[in-house]
């Protein structure tokens, strides 16, 4: 086994390339359905009201779906990758998503087959969810757990760059295809080419994966587990165990996960809606997508400097501001300006989502990890980035203005900025010093 403040970096980077590899597809998928929820899922898949945003509603509902059962996966994915290990099952999580991904792209449209056609829908949306929810909480602890002490936000911070690398890599399949067909083409054929494509994506991310084992804190703490197996793992125990940590981590995803989700999908929306060019807005996108990949390792850098707390706690207060800077300079509808907000938004959310594996990994001991882990990062979604495309819309169609969005951001920021002050600063804490505290909490448990 690695000291504990040591680390194999040509092997560290090798785990970080089979994190960000199956990361990088999942997201790939999951974004594209939010992507192909503004653009074509609304007009093709549900009745027709005559007011555009219905639709776009409607398909909002169903991209819900997938945020819903996304907790239902990082419990299951949790509890078992705790007993089992995490590789086996992000290897699982990947071909699920992609399969289930590749059959959206198969789907018979409303006029074909009526009321069916959003049901298999959502029937896909869920399992690729579920998938989903499994992934996350697996990938950063792969990394998290073969990172040395001092630099263990640094690390943890790449398979959160792959979340927007999978975000741009979906823009760049969608402004190739909206930018060389035409709109009648695009909605007859054309977006049923990016799902396709993730079969060939999954076996790269498959086959990268394949090249690496668990971390040999988890073997470790594996094997003392079947010595110590009355103790319990997962979800009951983590839960009684941990309960701080759990609501802390639920608490810092609320603002952080709200912003994402407006700045890169109900921006489309409404962007749309002021009357800026689809092929425009994804050109913005994509130049975004390319800076949140590279400052979230300078943040995650940062983080291990000055401290997971500091960090945190601007891009919580930030997020409570972006909303009333950003709106004025969308409504401008000047490409730079508009650039200039959906940068300052991905700047901001990378300062809390760069440290999470890190922070959120520093706040459980091995055996129930992937159940913590996966608690506090997707029961979050079912409430906060599942809803907020909805909630921006349906705020957008009653009140026709941008002032309840702004607050509704700024909501959001606050319960992530209260989250951020009362959690524990756990720069530099050792994962070996946290499982022999677990061990010595239980044996008073026992002995009291």
């Amino acid at each position: 086994m690695k000291h504990e403040e040591q680390a194999d970096l040509p092997y560290l980077r090798k785990v970080v390339g089979a994190s960000m590899a199956g990361t990088v597809v999942e997201w790939y998928e999951f974004f594209l359905y939010g992507t192909a929820a503004t653009l074509v899922f609304g007009k093709l898949f549900f009745p027709q009201t005559g007011n555009e945003l219905d639709g776009v509603i409607a398909a909002f509902a169903t991209y819900a779906v997938g945020f819903i059962a996304r907790p239902l996966g990082g419990i299951v994915f949790g509890h078992i990758g705790d007993r089992i290990g995490r590789k086996s099952l992000l290897q699982f999580s990947l071909v699920l998503i992609g399969v289930s991904t590749f059959l959206m792209g198969c789907l018979p449209t409303f006029s074909t087959i009526g009321y069916w056609a959003p049901v298999l829908l959502v029937l896909l949306r869920f399992i690729q969810g579920f998938a989903l929810g499994g992934e996350w909480g697996g990938a950063v602890l792969l990394v998290a757990e073969n990172s040395p002490n001092h630099s263990r936000a640094f690390w943890g911070s790449f398979p959160q760059a792959g979340v927007p690398l999978g975000n741009l890599l979906a823009t760049v399949v969608l402004l190739v295809l909206s930018a060389f067909l035409s709109e009648d083409a695009f909605l007859s054929w054309g977006w049923r080419v990016g799902f396709w494509l993730s079969v060939v994506i999954v076996a790269v991310g498959y086959y990268i994966r394949t090249q690496v084992t668990d971390s040999p804190i988890f073997e470790a703490a594996k094997a003392e587990a079947e010595e110590r197996a009355h103790e319990g793992y997962g979800l009951v125990e983590v839960f009684r165990r941990y309960p701080r940590g759990v609501f802390t981590a639920m608490g810092l995803r609320v603002g952080e996960n709200i912003l994402y989700y407006m700045v890169v999908t109900f921006s489309i929306t409404y962007l749309a809606y002021i009357g800026v060019d689809t092929t425009d807005i994804l050109a913005l996108l994509f130049c975004a997508h390319i800076l949140h990949v590279l400052i979230i390792p300078v943040f995650g850098a940062l983080a291990d400097r000055i401290g997971r707390k500091p960090v945190y706690m601007l891009g919580a207060a930030l997020t409570m501001l972006w909303p009333f800077l950003a709106f004025p300079m969308f409504m401008t509808e000047r490409l730079p300006i508009i650039l200039g907000a959906i940068f300052i938004g991905m700047i901001v959310h990378a300062l809390m989502y760069a440290a999470q594996p890190a922070l959120m990994a520093e706040m459980f001991p091995t055996r129930m990890r992937y159940s913590g882990v996966s608690l506090g990062y997707q029961v979050t979604a079912i409430f906060a980035g599942s809803w907020a495309p909805l909630i921006g819309t349906a705020l957008l169609r009653e009140y026709n203005h941008w002032t309840p969005i702004a607050f509704y951001i700024l909501g959001a920021g606050f319960i992530s900025l209260v989250s951020a002050i009362v959690m524990r600063e756990s720069r530099g804490v050792s994962l070996l010093a946290i499982d022999r505290e677990d061990r010595q909490r239980s044996m008073q448990a026992a002995a009291g």
